[in-house]
């Protein structure tokens, strides 16, 4: 099937189909699974949901389907309520639909013609709204047709391996004044045993979802009432999470960075200085204290720009490396709030590195080993993409290309592979993200390395050059995990609970045979503790297999066994998790066993 050409890449990189280009422009796009062919197939899959949406609902209005990350969706309003259960009913009607092989057709018509054609479709003039052009292009198959601007495949026959995964709400436009539409999103391949192997992924991806784990292990919460989008860290989750922070603040420490720490409130002009307030304020919480605004701080650059300008500074001294466990506050729409992944309270692992622009690449290169450091700790494959000017910036154009062309030589230079994301960058620099892949394959955004010359221009800092003159230092802009709250639902999923040893919220569930067994299992739990570690023991009123089940389910490293021979010979029973094996060990073998394996989160 892959022979079929169902498109072209054009030489500026843009994709068109057969029917916008019936003879060759470019490279020709084959029927595949390539990132090209699956926009075509997926942008089709969506007008062919669209399609079976109209025959079994002829009063519905579409607004817009896109090709998404995960897949596509589709927004459309019906009189009556369309739920999970009526899925498979769509799905049904889609493949009756492919079946037929309708021609996927595209003409053109100027924007007024196409006002008059829709003139009855609210949905049809919003997105009329948003198209410049005096020209748009309607793409037809039966009796089906929308405004889009392809591509396509040339008929629906090429339509057969598809799924719908969800119904959601969706605001129209992503306006949170404006009504609710029906949201449905899909995925689809091109073949059969590509879809089949996404739907397993799936299936894993469920069993692995760091809110059902976080739940059943008790690591966090959240409370409605409390309000949305803010976790609250319960104690086996706050274990974890400490762990996670003291192993990466003594590896920060033996790197030469210094602990700062600022406030979470900072004066409004502070932020109008730094350009946050113009390019970001919609994402601030905002109050007034003594008639003066205020913002809470949605990132922590201003704080360590302070502490560095409070003394003069030496070239002597640079590199200056700050970092901070920085809370900051952000305002997400209800919509997008997922878990830990999406919050509006979370703590990133910020660090500023104030640098000359001779060091930018030493710099980069030292933050790149660090970040290759902790990722292998964490067994995750990752890969690096170098993101450009957005169209929101703020500083020169000559700024930004000589921040960008360090970035790339700094890699360049070393070997080391990146992707470019076009206008991906920050509002104030470009950037390098580290995107890591997890154990079933999903990729996740993380840590950024971002250079800026605009904060130091515009907080008016320096140094004191070799020369003596004072000079303008290069601010890197550096976070590795992203945030503690992200990068804990990451590993929650990533290890699908069962944390490895040195960062578990429990290494150890003791379960003594019978009451009396209980004080040696004491015993153990507070070496452990002076150790470092964390320990229970489930010793309640319930049966023995009842509570070593109990045990089992909390995913932890080690559970043991404690009964008369374990007393009386100073040893334990281990049920060992990792290696899924049982064993018996002295105590003191089984203590060294478990601070080496701490010792394992060293980086």
């Amino acid at each position: 099937m892959s022979e079929k050409i169902i498109g072209y890449i054009k030489e500026n990189g843009e994709i068109v189909d057969t029917q916008s280009a019936p003879e060759k422009v470019g490279s020709e796009i084959y029927f595949d699974n390539s990132p090209e062919a699956l926009e075509i197939i997926r942008h089709s899959t969506a007008h062919l949901m669209a399609q079976a949406i109209r025959e079994l609902y002829p009063e519905a209005e579409f607004f817009v389907g896109p090709v998404v990350d995960e897949g596509f969706y589709y927004d459309f309003r019906t009189k009556e309520k369309i739920g999970e259960e009526e899925l498979k009913r769509i799905e049904k009607k889609m493949k009756e639909l492919a079946k037929k092989r309708y021609p996927i057709e595209k003409y053109e018509i100027s924007r007024s013609e196409a006002a008059e054609k829709f003139s009855g479709d609210e949905l049809k003039q919003a997105v009329l709204k948003n198209i410049d052009s005096e020209t748009v292009s309607i793409y037809r198959q039966g009796e089906f047709e929308d405004l889009c601007r392809g591509p396509h495949v040339p008929d629906t026959s090429f339509l057969h391996n598809f799924k719908l995964t969800r119904v959601a709400g969706a605001y129209l436009g992503g306006d949170e004044n404006a009504e609710m539409l029906t949201r449905i999103y899909g995925i689809a391949f091109a073949d059969k045993e590509s879809l089949k192997e996404y739907l397993k992924m799936v299936e894993e991806a469920k069993k692995r979802d760091h809110r059902k784990l976080g739940s059943e292990l008790e690591l966090f919460m959240f409370d409605e009432n409390a309000g949305a989008g803010l976790p609250f860290w319960m104690p086996k989750g706050a274990r974890l999470r400490s762990r996670l922070e003291s192993i990466l603040f003594e590896a920060h420490r033996r790197r030469a960075y210094q602990p700062v720490r600022g406030p979470e409130i900072l004066k409004a002009q502070m932020w109008h200085t730094s350009g946050h307030y113009a390019c970001y304020g919609e994402n601030m919480y905002l109050t007034e204290i003594d008639e003066q605004e205020y913002g809470i701080k949605p990132m922590n650059c201003i704080g360590h720009i302070l502490i560095y300008k409070h003394s003069v500074k030496s070239y002597r001294d640079l590199p200056l490396k700050y970092f901070e466990y920085g809370v900051v506050h952000r305002h997400e729409k209800s919509g997008v709030l997922h878990g830990l992944l999406r919050v509006r309270e979370f703590t990133q692992d910020d660090a500023h590195i104030f640098c000359t622009p001779e060091q930018i690449k030493e710099v980069v290169l030292e933050v790149v080993e660090f970040v290759d450091a902790v990722m292998k700790k964490f067994d995750f494959d990752y890969s690096m993409e170098i993101s450009t000017k957005p169209e929101k910036a703020i500083g020169d154009d000559e700024v930004w290309e000589t921040a960008t062309k360090a970035l790339k030589e700094a890699l360049d230079e070393n070997g080391l592979p990146y992707g470019i994301d076009e206008g991906g960058g920050a509002f104030y620099g470009p950037k390098i993200d580290v995107k890591i892949t997890d154990a079933i394959g999903r990729k996740w955004q993380c840590g950024t390395i971002q250079v800026d010359f605009n904060l130091p221009e515009r907080f008016d800092i320096e140094y004191v050059a070799e020369d003596n003159e004072r000079k303008r230092p290069v601010m890197i802009h550096r976070a590795i995990l992203g945030s503690f709250e992200r990068f804990i639902a990451i590993l929650t999923e990533h290890y699908a609970g069962e944390f490895p040893l040195f960062i578990a919220p429990t290494q150890v569930i003791f379960v003594p045979i019978s009451q009396e067994h209980s004080s040696y299992a004491s015993q153990i739990a507070q070496k452990l503790l002076e150790m470092g570690m964390d320990s229970e023991i489930y010793d309640r009123n319930e049966s023995l297999n009842k509570r070593i089940r109990m045990a089992e389910k909390q995913k932890v490293p080690y559970v043991v066994i404690v009964g008369d021979a374990e007393v009386e010979n100073r040893s334990v029973a281990v049920r060992d998790r990792r290696k899924r094996e049982q064993y018996n060990l002295s105590e003191e073998e089984f203590m060294l066993q478990l601070a080496k394996q701490l010792e394992e989160g060293r980086i």
